[in-house]
């Protein structure tokens, strides 16, 4: 857990708002209609925190040599579109980090069986699988459903059909 990037996002979750819309109109141009549905479900601070990681995975990308690629951009859009499902506010969110470093992933994991704020705080918790799975029925990209669903799991990302040095971007532009 990064506690600086959490306390960052925590403080950043409290300013009010959707994107500005320069922003919204950049993110009409990369995603597809049917990804960007899904964009537009999530909460104000997503979406603000969204645009910020990807205005990063741009950079970045630029900054490699590599192509502005709608599949990198969308990716970092989406990452986190599973968190959708939990429909926890900005104190319930904490409360569910915490309490998921606490119990561990397998047991916040089988928590999505009760019910009320602890099925809630499971589901927050699955947010990358549930996200990459959004995004493979509303027929957005594989790329963007395979970073959803691996964003948290290092072990998973060699396996990526992503290649290297693009996850690697995403990761550090996510972490900022």
């Amino acid at each position: 857990m990064n506690v600086v990037h959490l306390t960052k996002r925590f403080f950043g979750a409290l300013r009010p708002g959707p994107p500005s819309a320069p922003d919204r109109a950049w993110v009409e141009d990369v995603l597809t209609p049917a990804e960007l549905a899904l964009w537009n479900r999530m909460p104000n601070q997503d979406r603000r925190h969204s645009v910020a990681v990807t205005r990063r995975v741009q950079a970045q990308l630029r900054a490699i040599g590599e192509p502005d690629d709608r599949r990198w951009l969308a990716a970092s859009l989406l990452h986190d579109v599973g968190k959708v499902d939990a429909g926890l506010g900005v104190y319930g969110r904490v409360v569910a980090t915490l309490a998921v470093a606490a119990a561990g992933r397998d047991t916040a994991d089988a928590w999505v069986t009760r019910r009320g704020f602890t099925r809630r705080v499971g589901l927050y918790a699955q947010h990358p699988r549930l996200g990459a799975d959004m995004i493979r029925v509303a027929g957005g990209s594989e790329e963007a459903a395979q970073w959803a669903g691996a964003h948290h799991d290092p072990s998973a990302w060699d396996a990526l059909a992503i290649p290297r040095p693009v996850v690697d971007v995403l990761v550090a532009a996510d972490d900022d």
